[in-house]
């Protein structure tokens, strides 16, 4: 499939272009109540109908869908200067996000940044913070154990999303973030509630005082000001970096080579809560779904025990160093990661005219990739909705195109975060896997998911607690 710019030869005539195939309320799937009502049921009807690429308007925004890996390839790897993050998505998660680098439309501002803090995330430095990750999952099992109601459920979700920010608190600040984990937890799912239903119907705007938009305003400064009271303590008692520095050091530290200054507190505050809002997100959810998953195969379940039980021995917990046996385990998170991807939505605006596979992109066009439908597209996933881990064998991946999985995004603004995230994701999980099991309480309903501004287990995953034995 060919994804060229077609230019025109002075004295020949142009190539005509290809008109990109357009999704009409009369077409029986409907407009924007459509959308708002089911999102990804909408853009999936979209794509039975014209295929894999279509557009749309939704509110006077001119919308491309996009569903092929050579078509994603082309916007995120092969023309990513000409498509930038002022897209809907982001404009709307920007009260919560502001400048930082998942959100930033400010093209030099993001290269600035993200030279200064790709470095503290590399797969050689991500290792220095696994123990902090394995610590804080044990603690997390100890409490577990300890519970006097010991056959009632565990809401999963919520358990894993205070690991998730204890393990960014230990991290960032090498502090214990426990008393102020549950805050930043319950504000950041009511943003993400509120910044949701507004994607859907962005209308009044944010700035109007509706009831739920002065909750997001308060729910905001929640999170604001849990992050600013552990910067502020640090900043007293400064110092530079020691041989085992928290990322808040590295980041008051690093200095851009281009030129030669560091960030503004203003800006390590957007970065420093970016980083808290991306790691509660990916951890919370794909933990919560795997072994809600787990749950529901045990075959699936037994291999990886069996797994853990040969690579750790008579050890109880993993180390960095077993990752690299955890084949089976990191099997397992990659194909959680396929099914329900946090981030399941991505968007890029056309800074300038584009031509896709001889399809003419405007400029100013929204373009959107939904990881949902991309990762359950029938010709490169069979049987898509079934929970198979061998999809990850060496051999499987080699048969896809690369782009036909993208639980992180990719080209130069692929998810800093994504060697943090795996690494703790597949720690975490082997450390509650070793010597426990989560099991689904008899008579519980499906969990299904929720399309917000990130993907959610609807109503949360509640499962069991019991031990190996």
């Amino acid at each position: 499939m060919s994804t060229t710019l077609s230019k025109s030869i002075p004295g020949q005539r142009s190539t005509p272009f290809k008109e990109i195939p357009v999704l009409r309320a009369r077409d029986g799937i409907g407009g924007t109540r459509a959308f708002r009502r089911d999102q990804i049921g909408f853009l999936k009807g979209g794509l039975e109908r014209h295929g894999d690429i279509y557009r749309f308007r939704l509110l006077g925004m001119r919308m491309v869908m996009l569903n092929h890996p050579d078509y994603i390839r082309h916007v995120l790897v092969d023309k990513s200067e000409q498509y930038d993050k002022n897209a809907a998505i982001f404009r709307i998660a920007r009260p919560v996000l502001r400048d930082g680098l998942i959100a930033t439309a400010d093209m030099d501002l993001w290269r600035r940044q993200r030279r200064m803090m790709a470095p503290f995330f590399t797969p050689r430095t991500v290792p220095k913070f696994a123990r902090n990750m394995t610590d804080e999952t044990v603690s997390m099992l100890e409490r577990w154990d300890a519970r006097t109601d010991a056959e009632a459920p565990l809401d999963v979700t919520d358990e894993f999303g205070q690991l998730a920010l204890r393990i960014v608190g230990r991290s960032l600040f090498s502090a214990d973030i426990s008393g102020v984990a549950q805050s930043f937890e319950r504000a950041f799912q009511l943003a993400n509630t509120v910044l949701g239903d507004f994607f859907s119907f962005p209308f009044p705007p944010l700035s109007f005082p509706t009831p739920s938009h002065v909750r997001l305003r308060r729910a905001i400064d929640c999170m604001d000001e849990c992050v600013s009271e552990f910067i502020k303590k640090r900043l007293a008692d400064d110092s530079p970096p020691g041989e085992e520095p928290d990322m808040l050091s590295l980041f008051l530290h690093a200095v851009d080579e281009g030129d030669g200054k560091g960030m503004d507190l203003e800006q390590l505050h957007h970065e420093v809560l970016n980083i808290c809002v991306g790691a509660y997100e990916t951890t919370t959810n794909t933990l919560a779904w795997a072994f809600y998953l787990l749950a529901r195969n045990p075959e699936v379940e037994s291999k990886l025990h069996a797994e853990l039980d040969e690579v750790l021995g008579d050890r109880t917990v993993p180390e960095f160093e077993d990752l690299a046996k955890l084949k089976y385990t990191r099997m397992i998170v990659d194909e959680v990661l396929r099914i329900y991807s946090p981030a399941y939505q991505l968007m890029r605006h056309t800074r300038e005219e584009d031509i896709i596979d001889g399809y003419r992109v405007p400029a100013g066009t929204q373009v959107l990739v939904n990881s949902y439908l991309l990762h359950r597209h029938p010709d490169f996933w069979d049987d898509p909705e079934r929970f198979d881990p061998e999809r990850f064998t060496p051999e499987a991946i080699a048969e896809r195109p690369k782009h036909a999985y993208v639980p992180f995004g990719s080209g130069p603004r692929v998810c800093l975060g994504k060697h943090f995230a795996l690494t703790e994701i597949c720690l975490a999980l082997a450390t509650v896997a070793r010597g426990h099991r989560l099991v689904t309480p008899e008579g519980a309903p499906e969990v299904l998911p929720d399309a917000l501004i990130t993907l959610h287990p609807k109503g949360g995953v509640h499962l069991r607690l019991e031990r190996r034995s």
